[in-house]
């Protein structure tokens, strides 16, 4: 029997609601016939906005969205997107899958979204080939409430309020396709940037995020920090979990895959602990008296496309494996909320580990959603510091820890959530209470299956969560874990 202890005596604070974040870029069908299909659409919208979509997504517990990229916000002009929509310019996509797009999701329709969403929206602006005026002039758009330019073209295109809009991105890895930068020169383009970008409302002071490091390039962030740090509010980081080493062009697949890559998926995914745990050590070197977050704007699986599909749309279908690596990830960023104040799981919709997949009218949830939902109790809760005994589990080099966890205490009680990895083998799980008293209730939910499994149109419902027996005792509650689970507790 696995022991575990969550200690509600100790604990790093509160998590952060935004490390729930979502990310959705101009990439595929993640707007355009994901999110965003017109108001002519026969397929049921408000304002352009797919109602089943927004209902997913609200009731998963979107916190933010980070838009509109990616790689495409260092080509995007916002201008291009604001206005009649007949008169907007039609662009090419260069990034992803040269097609043509009409702009006609844009500054309006995105902030129209996060009201819909009730979430904080999340802008990247363009440093790598936008100008600082650009730059400035879109915060003006959305945050000046006063008379300006600015704010008489947002009202002229029917937005008498201000959006105040409070994430900003400071381009997007600018060491890559936001600019191929030296760090060195990034830094002073952020600090030039960040001069401009301009609070318009003291209740509403913006929140400025640096282009931070692609995984384990820890000289990015320190640069970053020594010469820009007193200009930003948070560094970013990037990491893609990926089966195979090496190879971009040879991922592996989605599905279908052999079981020494569930395992070396598992084993790439526990690296998140390492990265987050460097770069949050360089930027406390250097933060001084104010403190800067650390926000992993970009994680998730990356597989091979699905067969016969457009290479740049980047869409995969989505198992039990990529579940595991989610759970795995949030509860690395929980156990980590001192440092980590954001994070945004790419991409929503249609595109890598995607929380929906649609085609045409009909919509289903992948098992990475229900690991979200199952998780949202996480939110602003306060984290508790929690311990689990584990034995490894696997093949050769890419063993792993069979259990891995996460707690928190917040308004519906205590939130246990733990994975159980291995893919043969069930846990019998005693967890103790520290700090708690003896629990009234215990609730338990599990999320279960073989670890290619996958819900597919037909078939929308094959992994989904259901009931999980838990007992109270005097310490806590013991249960058991289900090869290839994750298990959510609330414990009253």
């Amino acid at each position: 029997m696995a022991k575990a202890i969550v200690n509600a005596n100790r604990s790093k604070g509160h998590i952060n609601r935004n490390i729930y974040g979502h990310f959705a870029e101009h990439l595929g069908r993640c707007i355009y016939n994901g999110i965003y299909v017109g108001e002519a659409s026969s397929i049921p919208n408000i304002n352009g906005m797919r109602t089943d979509v927004v209902a997913a997504l609200k009731k998963m517990g979107i916190p933010v969205l980070r838009w509109p990229g990616g790689c495409f916000a260092d080509t995007y002009h916002w201008r291009d997107g604001i206005g009649p929509k007949e008169s907007r310019k039609k662009i090419v996509n260069t990034n992803w899958g040269g097609v043509t797009e009409d702009n006609s999701f844009g500054t309006h329709e995105f902030l129209e979204l996060c009201r819909q969403l009730e979430c904080e929206p999340y802008i990247s602006g363009n440093v790598g080939s936008g100008t600082v005026q650009e730059f400035s002039d879109w915060v003006e758009y959305c945050n000046m409430g006063g008379q300006s330019p600015m704010a008489e073209e947002r009202r002229s295109n029917g937005q008498e309020e201000p959006w105040n809009v409070k994430y900003w991105g400071i381009g997007n890895e600018a060491w890559g396709c936001g600019g191929n930068m030296r760090p060195e020169f990034y830094a002073d383009l952020c600090r030039q940037y960040s001069t401009y970008l301009r609070n318009y409302d003291t209740e509403h002071p913006i929140y400025k995020i640096a282009s931070g490091a692609s995984e384990g390039d820890y000289n990015w962030t320190k640069v970053i920090m020594e010469r820009a740090g007193r200009f930003i509010d948070a560094v970013s980081l990037h990491y893609y979990t990926l089966p195979r080493t090496g190879d971009w062009t040879d991922k592996g697949p989605a599905t279908g895959f052999p079981r020494s890559e569930y395992y070396s998926t598992l084993r790439k995914t526990f690296y998140m602990e390492e990265l987050v745990e460097n770069h949050s050590r360089i930027i406390k070197q250097y933060q001084g008296d104010r403190k800067i977050g650390l926000c992993v704007d970009e994680w998730g699986t990356w597989f091979d496309v699905e067969p016969g599909t457009n290479p740049g749309f980047l869409y995969q279908q989505n198992t039990m494996r990529d579940a595991l690596v989610s759970a795995v990830n949030l509860n690395i960023f929980n156990n980590h909320c001192d440092t980590v104040v954001m994070a945004n799981i790419a991409q929503t919709v249609n595109v890598l580990q995607a929380v929906i997949l649609t085609e045409g009218e009909k919509l289903l949830l992948t098992p990475t959603y229900h690991v979200f939902e199952m998780y949202k109790g996480h939110q602003d809760a306060r984290q508790l510091e929690s311990y689990v005994e584990t034995t490894l589990t696997g093949e050769g080099e890419d063993q792993v820890p069979n259990l891995h966890i996460s707690a928190s205490e917040g308004k519906e009680g205590v939130l246990v959530t733990i994975a159980n990895l291995s893919d043969t083998d069930s846990a019998e799980l005693d967890c103790a209470l520290t700090g708690i008293g003896r629990a009234a209730s215990v609730e338990g939910r599990v999320l279960t299956g073989p670890c290619g499994a996958y819900n597919d149109f037909g078939s929308e419902e094959t992994v989904r969560p259901s009931h999980l027996a838990a007992e109270i005792t005097d310490g806590g509650f013991k249960a058991v874990l289900p090869a290839c689970s994750v298990a959510a507790f609330t414990v009253r």
